[in-house]
């Protein structure tokens, strides 16, 4: 478990995504999320006797549409676009092939995204009353209106029908964070307490949750490093933690974990790292994901 190296400033995403887009001839950036209130709901009953559900975006690993493994291209035949659920009593095979991670530093260990492992040990540890019976998995959109009036509410009830006292989002592309910020604020809005794990902390503190923990990694660790189980249990713990102790919205806490180096920060979607032949390539490869994604959504 690294938690050694000199803190840098957390990584601006908003502008990030922003510079790399424009620079595949996009003229109007893509405005994230932001309100100004947060709604806030504290636990209603002790952590030891909460039932916790864990929300998603990861996908179902499908045979069929392509590479999906750590060292995959961007996969978008890997999309779904529905709230899916599955029982939390076993471990699935969930991946991330289909979202803006960074590619550059991911590995196969699904437990930097998905915490499930982890939350059944804290469960078996009496660090938190029980898992729902299902995890749930929420579609990345980059409509902000489809997700708020159609998954955010899908999302609610199935939660509700678990009986969850909080949830756990976990968040990984920088839409994602997004994404799992206006669920959570739906899910507290309607008595849910919620914690987001993520790696964008400018995206999820712009939108505004009630509680985040911040894992400064590289996209797609929101729940820890690579096989180091120990950084997974402390990941998840302080979010716990934090769901149970948090005084009021917009509550933030920072893990102590480190990446060995610094240079993701600079790698991740930099189109100033890149030759004018490289972003062409980015700008017909981003062309074929489009029309990919167009013909699963039905339009």
């Amino acid at each position: 478990m690294n938690t050694a190296s000199p803190v840098a400033a957390p990584l601006r995403y908003i502008e990030r995504t922003q510079a790399w887009y424009a620079a595949l001839g996009y003229t109007e950036p893509y405005r994230y999320a932001r309100f100004p209130d947060v709604p806030f709901h504290p636990l209603r009953q002790p952590l030891a006797r909460s039932r916790v559900a864990l929300l998603t975006t990861a996908a179902p690993y499908r045979p069929g549409l392509g590479a999906q493994g750590a060292g995959a291209p961007y996969n978008a035949a890997a999309k779904f676009y529905a709230v899916y659920s599955l029982p939390s009593d076993r471990d699935h095979d969930l991946r991330v092939s289909h979202l803006a991670i960074d590619r550059a530093h991911l590995s196969d260990d699904s437990g930097t995204w998905l915490p499930l492992p982890a939350l059944r040990r804290a469960q078996s540890d009496g660090l938190i009353g029980a898992v729902t019976a299902r995890i749930h998995g929420v579609p990345t959109n980059r409509s902000q209106r489809h997700t708020l009036a159609v998954d955010a509410p899908e999302a609610l009830a199935r939660c509700r029908d678990d009986g969850a006292d909080a949830a756990v989002l976990v968040a990984n592309c920088p839409v994602c964070h997004q994404t799992m910020s206006l669920v959570a604020r739906h899910l507290e809005a309607q008595g849910i307490a919620t914690v987001v794990m993520g790696a964008a902390k400018d995206i999820v503190e712009g939108c505004g949750v009630p509680r985040l923990l911040f894992n400064d990694l590289p996209l797609g660790h929101a729940a820890g490093l690579p096989y180091d189980t120990a950084s997974q249990d402390l990941s998840l713990r302080l979010a716990l933690m934090l769901l149970a102790a948090a005084p009021a919205a917009r509550c933030t806490v920072q893990s102590p974990l480190r990446w060995p180096d610094d240079d993701w920060r600079d790698q991740y979607m930099n189109p100033a790292r890149l030759t004018p032949g490289q972003l062409q390539r980015e700008r017909e490869a981003h062309g074929r994901h489009r029309e990919v994604a167009r013909a699963l959504r039905g339009g």
